[in-house]
């Protein structure tokens, strides 16, 4: 069985029985994904504990109800502000965003874009030469993110395409492609000789980077190992960025083990994300940022070095701010860590935040 062949549930009717469903909840579930499509591959169903009724894998990939809350904005990081061409952002300084797709192999309830999900190809990359000259006119630019969607739900030949173009641009110092394949769909490597070696062609001519979103120790199975062992072979470096989400891995514990089998695994953990105020998301996976700061800073406590890396931070219109922790006064701290204007650069603030207070207005 080749990659693309795996099954893929979008239906409530066809994981109500796999899952246990009521006629009730299959119906309210079915509702849930007029608005809000599901996508969910054969494998990642198959990490779900279905005993548990809160388990955390179920609540990154099946619909609950209050996805039907819409309080909470849909474009929470000003990325249309950024859009300087269709499919291409430049916020910050040195970085261009490729959103290359809308496709992707699972759609996550969690995801900040969720406004794209199950929508036609509108805001990816429909203008690849005007986006490669775009690049290639701002030297200022270092890197370039592909993402989308999914970057590895392209095909073979638009991943070699882009490959091919960025690696040939001498102001660039590396290429880094954003993609939960791994995670969620881990055979889309595993089972395509070719797409490996696209990537161990082009390896040796640039810097490439894979950065993964891991949010949950039982997503590194041996599956998703393999396909970390593949790509540093290669001498690709793989990063992760987790995101903060309420009944997944809102725990020291959890959030502490993640890390150091990330750190173990060759894949080097460099951001928590707060989950973002998006409507459908965030009253359902939001933290508090006090007990953020707690269980960022506990779960760090448990690393050796190569785990302590790690950022806690927020993408928000102004810049990627860093939450560092409260003062005595009980005022939380801040830090830019990116900034969309350079006047805000490395700038420290203090806030008195309200209780309960998940995100910056």
């Amino acid at each position: 069985m080749s990659w693309n062949m795996e099954k893929i549930y979008t239906n409530a009717s066809e994981i109500a029985g796999y899952l246990g469903l009521t006629d009730e909840e299959e119906r309210q579930m079915q509702e849930i994904l007029e608005r809000y499509p599901m996508a969910v591959p054969e494998y990642y169903l198959s990490l779900i504990d279905r005993e548990d009724p809160n388990d955390p894998i179920r609540r990154m990939c099946i619909p609950s109800l209050t996805e039907t809350d819409m309080s909470g904005e849909f474009d929470t990081s000003g990325e249309a502000d950024n859009t300087v061409q269709t499919g291409l952002q430049h916020k910050y300084v040195q970085t261009a965003l490729i959103l290359s797709t809308n496709r992707c192999a699972m759609y996550c309830r969690h995801c900040f874009r969720k406004r794209l999900v199950g929508l036609d190809d509108a805001e990816t990359a429909k203008n690849f030469e005007a986006m490669m000259n775009y690049v290639a006119e701002h030297k200022e630019l270092t890197n370039v993110l592909v993402s989308g969607g999914d970057s590895f739900m392209m095909s073979n030949r638009m991943i070699k395409r882009y490959l091919d173009a960025l690696t040939e641009m001498e102001h660039l110092d590396l290429i880094r492609f954003g993609t939960r394949v791994p995670v969620v769909f881990p055979d889309r490597v595993l089972k395509d000789r070719e797409l490996q070696d696209i990537f161990r062609q082009y390896a040796d001519k640039k810097q490439i980077y894979i950065v993964s979103q891991f949010n949950h120790p039982r997503e590194l199975t041996w599956q998703a190992r393999e396909v970390i062992r593949i790509f540093r072979k290669m001498g690709i470096i793989f990063k992760n960025q987790t995101v903060l989400l309420k009944g997944v891995n809102d725990d020291p514990q959890v959030m502490g083990q993640l890390l150091r089998e990330l750190t173990a695994a060759g894949v080097v953990p460099y951001y928590i994300f707060q989950c973002r105020p998006v409507r459908g998301v965030k009253n359902q996976f939001q933290v508090p940022l006090e007990r953020g700061v707690r269980i960022v800073d506990e779960a760090k406590n448990m690393q050796n070095g190569q785990g302590k890396c790690i950022r806690y931070c927020m993408s928000t219109p102004k810049g990627k701010i860093e939450i560092l922790g409260q003062l005595p006064d009980g005022q939380m701290l801040f830090k830019f860590n990116q900034a969309k204007d350079s006047s805000d650069a490395s700038r420290l603030f203090a806030m008195q935040l309200e209780p309960g207070q998940c995100w910056l207005s």
